[in-house]
């Protein structure tokens, strides 16, 4: 097995976590707090190898991630990389909770069968993807082929950053209303709570009504400003503490998956403060 040195390892963290007393290389316990499988999206770790995430994810304690497309790309990944993929994370104790491929909306049927191959690989049955409505058919198609549950991801449109299409991206609870009601219980949504807020809708009211069409969350913190700015956990105008609640009063049975996207090049340290905030708020 390639694992990193003791000395590779910490090189990663350093100036991030202070001194590290878990061994690299022990598996992690599992990060369900009070009935709640509490996870990362791996584009936190957006600029770490997947062997550097793995390592930071133990030092933090997390045991589940949504993996995605950017640390494995289905059509750059063979099936053996795939299921050497997934020994890694179960080595470390680690379980790949979804699989997120943000496919294009004129992907191929190679592409889809080798991202929704993939999920199986990695043992799931649950994917995520950030995608245009005019795709939707045919992920549902695909869904029911392969039996995997397929969450669509939300945008804040007026992100600056973010060069949306109103009529063909999701954003809005009538986008998601109107996805559940045209496609089979295989289509749900991955509600970004943070994106959803910012937008200016209420992820908590929405998630008591609708949890059993949401099979992932993103959860972030951004605050109320003209940019809806990052911030740390707690910090900010994302009702996350109140989504963490509801989710443990409703028994949510997927995973709320953190996603940390401040200081790119180690987020390791605000992870664990996020992480340390969801487990105060579900207590």
């Amino acid at each position: 097995m390639n694992y990193m040195t003791r000395r590779e390892f910490s090189g990663i963290l350093l100036g991030a976590i202070g001194t590290v007393t878990l061994r690299p290389f022990d598996k992690v316990k599992p990060s369900v707090v009070s009935g709640i499988e509490i996870g990362v999206q791996s584009y936190t770790f957006r600029k770490f190898t997947i062997e550097q995430m793995i390592a930071a994810m133990q030092s933090v304690g997390l045991s589940s991630v949504e993996l995605w497309n950017g640390h494995l790309d289905p059509m750059k990944t063979s099936e053996a990389e795939f299921k050497a993929v997934h020994k890694k994370f179960a080595d470390a104790g680690i379980h790949v909770s979804a699989y997120c491929v943000n496919f294009p909306k004129d992907a191929s049927n190679e592409h889809l069968d080798r991202g929704y191959n993939g999920a199986l690989l990695l043992g799931t049955h649950v994917m995520t993807a950030s995608v245009q409505k005019s795709i939707v058919p045919r992920l549902d198609e695909w869904c029911q082929k392969y039996k995997i549950k397929m969450g669509l991801h939300n945008h804040c449109l007026s992100d600056e950053w973010y060069k949306g299409d109103r009529t063909q991206d999701f954003e809005t609870p009538d986008d998601f209303l109107t996805l559940f009601k045209s496609t089979s219980n295989y289509m749900n949504a991955n509600l970004d709570v943070g994106h959803f807020s910012a937008a200016g809708y209420d992820p908590v009211g929405f998630l008591r009504q609708h949890h059993d069409r949401i099979v992932s969350l993103h959860v972030k913190d951004r605050d109320k400003d003209a940019k809806h700015t990052d911030r740390r956990f707690g910090q900010g105008a994302t009702p996350v503490a109140e989504v963490m609640k509801l989710l443990k009063e409703i028994k949510f049975k997927y995973a709320a998956n953190l996603e940390y996207e401040l200081e790119a090049e180690n987020p390791t340290a605000g992870l664990r403060d996020s992480f340390e905030y969801v487990k105060r708020a579900l207590a």
